[in-house]
Formats: structure tokens, C-alpha cells, sequence
């Protein structure tokens, strides 16, 4: 008689390589698809921006879904994380490191600049957590708001920012691989944090917050744990954004931004990670194709140039049909190995 298999696969693994196996999986099929596309600059650059949506939106789910509270001013940290690795970058812009091929340099500086945007972030969004995330609800979407226009009227206002003609010079060092590494550890902090005891206390928090604090969690604590954790990507977001596009100002981090990200993490499902990278996705790639339909039918001139003005419309008309017909989102809570047809062949437990 068969004995069953109850030894777990991952067992097969050394316990030194289970942390980082992902990433050195990822890695070389990241570079690979960098080096395939490095000629093709338009596929490039919109995979990029797919990237950074990505970063935003899976990161604000952190908060907004896996958390329960609601933070509308996800373009606020953005804009840190631009600027300061705007600056890092400029002031680096003329070093390099002797012993390393320029290409490398380059994007070893990139990471310093990114980590730079990360941590002024995440510094900014503890400043703004610490005391507002004792308020629920409502409240702390002002607070958040708030931060946001505060973030925008400063980088307006400040010289050595461009005040409102943005910062421009920017070494364009972003490559494909960089944005999609970034995207990948954003992606694999969400899991890991929803599977640990710490996400088990953020969905604690979403589900009762009084519950919660009355079985012993520090929901402040956590909510400002997470807060941090998400500025730190939306930071990260910010300085790949700043070294693939020509210029940074203003006009790219105002409340409409953050009402993008919202969208996006509403859209897919508030605490599904896959979900917010789905809707990232084809929220990004929805103004791409309304030019193409535009040129289509001829009038590149006039409806292809007012894209920008059309896709908020459409984006409240997505929201208005998707409230009326599945509120909890495209994923609701679940992720999309969870909603697959179960006619799919799915792993054994144990196995």
C-alpha cells in the first residue's frame, strides 16, 4: 500500500535559499526581458509606467485594503520619493564608481537614489501616521489629503525643486529590469506580510478595530507600521518615475494621481494584491488604447488630445457600474489563485 507524501516540496530547498529563491528566480527572467525590449523605447517606456502603477497601487493596498483605513494621498509620497531622488541623482550625476562598467555604475546609483526616495517616504509617512492614524474613517482621509496639496504647494514653491516649471536634467537611468525588480519585491513584502502574524493583525484591524484592540493589538502600532511600509514603495514609485520621464513637476502628483490609485485599488479589490496589480494594469493601458480608437477614426487631432480630460469620466462610470454590480471589487479579499475555474489541476495539501 501507497504511503501518502506529506513532505512538503519547499522541504527540498536549503533552509539559506527559501528567502531569497524568488528573487534569484526573478532576477535573470527581469534582465532577460530588459535586454529583448532594449530597442523597443514605446514598449518600454509604457511597461514602465505599468511598473510604477503597479508599485502604487499594491502598496496603497497595503493600507487602504489589507489594513481597512483610507489614505487618499498616495501621490503626496510619491512626490517625496521624485524629488529626492531627482536631487540624489543630479548631485551623483557626474560620479562614477572606477572599478564597475559605466552601465553598472549607473544603475548602482539609481539604487541609492531609490533608496533615498524610500526612506524620506517612509521617514515622511511616520511623521504623517504617527499622529493622525489614531483617527478612523473620514478623518484620516483628510489628513491624508491634507499632506498631499501640503507636499505639492512646497515643491511648487521651492527653487532648487523648479518650483512649478518641475526639475528637468534628471540622469535617465531606468531600465525595464530595474522597474520590474522593484515591482517584484513590492508584490512579494505584500504576500509576506498578509501571511504572516503581522498581516493577521492588520486584517484584525479592517475587520473590528475595537475587537481588535480589545484582544490585545496595538492598532496603532500596526497601522503605523504598514503606513510606512507603504510610503516606502510609493517613494520607491516616485524615483523610477523620475528617471524614465524628461521632466518632474507638480502637475504629476495632485490629488487627481491619488484618486487614480484609489481607483485602481477599489477596482481590483480592496485587500487582493493581485487584484490591484490587475486593475493597475488595465487602468494604465486604458488611455493607450482610447488613442489608438481616437486614430482610428480619424480624429487624432481633436479626441486623442483630450484623453487625459476623458479618462476620469470614464473611470467614474467603471466605478458607478462596478458599485452596482460587485461592490467588493473584481477580486473582492481573494487573490486570483482563489477565484481560478475549479476545474483547473490545483497541488495536493502536502505536496
Amino acid at each position: 500500500m501507497e504511503t501518502p507524501l506529506d513532505v512538503s516540496s519547499s522541504s527540498r530547498i536549503p533552509p539559506a535559499l527559501r528567502g531569497i529563491l524568488p528573487l534569484l528566480i526573478a532576477l535573470p527572467v527581469l534582465l532577460l526581458l530588459d535586454f529583448l525590449l532594449r530597442d523597443s523605447l514605446f514598449t518600454t517606456y509604457i511597461l514602465s509606467v505599468i511598473g510604477v502603477n503597479v508599485l502604487l497601487a499594491v502598496s496603497l493596498n497595503i493600507v487602504n485594503g489589507m489594513t481597512g483605513q483610507f489614505s487618499i494621498g498616495h501621490a503626496g509620497f510619491m512626490a517625496v520619493g521624485a524629488y529626492l531622488a531627482g536631487i540624489t541623482s543630479l548631485a551623483l550625476k557626474d560620479v562614477a564608481i572606477s572599478f564597475l562598467p559605466v552601465a553598472v555604475s549607473d544603475q548602482v546609483f539609481l539604487l541609492v537614489a531609490l533608496l533615498v526616495a524610500g526612506g524620506s517616504a517612509a521617514l515622511a509617512g511616520f511623521l504623517v501616521g504617527l499622529p493622525s492614524l489614531r483617527l478612523r474613517g473620514d478623518y484620516l482621509a483628510i489628513v491624508t489629503l491634507g499632506f498631499g496639496e501640503i507636499i505639492r504647494v512646497v515643491v511648487t514653491n521651492t527653487a532648487s525643486f523648479g518650483r512649478a516649471l518641475g526639475l528637468s536634467g534628471i540622469p535617465q537611468k531606468s531600465s525595464l529590469a530595474m522597474v520590474g525588480l522593484w515591482v517584484f519585491l513590492c508584490v512579494l513584502v505584500a504576500r509576506r506580510i498578509a501571511g504572516s502574524s503581522h498581516g493577521r493583525s492588520l486584517l484584525a484591524i479592517r475587520e473590528d478595530e475595537v475587537a481588535a484592540e480589545a484582544m490585545g493589538v496595538n492598532t496603532t502600532g500596526y497601522k503605523v507600521r504598514a503606513f510606512v511600509v507603504s510610503s516606502f514603495f510609493a517613494g520607491v514609485a516616485g524615483g523610477l518615475f523620475a528617471h524614465f520621464v524628461p521632466i518632474i513637476n507638480p502637475g504629476s502628483f495632485t490629488f487627481v494621481k491619488s484618486m487614480e490609485v484609489v481607483v485602481m485599488v477599489v477596482l481590483g479589490g480592496l485587500g487582493s494584491t493581485t487584484g490591484a496589480i490587475v486593475a493597475a494594469v488595465f487602468l494604465t493601458l486604458l488611455p493607450e488604447g482610447m488613442r489608438s480608437v481616437f486614430g482610428l477614426l480619424g480624429t487624432e487631432s481633436t479626441l486623442s488630445q483630450q484623453v487625459d480630460q476623458i479618462r476620469m469620466p470614464v473611470y467614474g462610470l467603471l466605478l458607478v457600474v462596478l458599485m452596482l454590480s460587485r461592490p467588493q471589487g473584481l477580486f473582492g479579499t481573494k487573490e486570483l489563485w482563489d477565484v481560478v475555474p475549479r476545474w483547473l489541476p490545483r497541488r495536493r495539501k502536502g505536496m
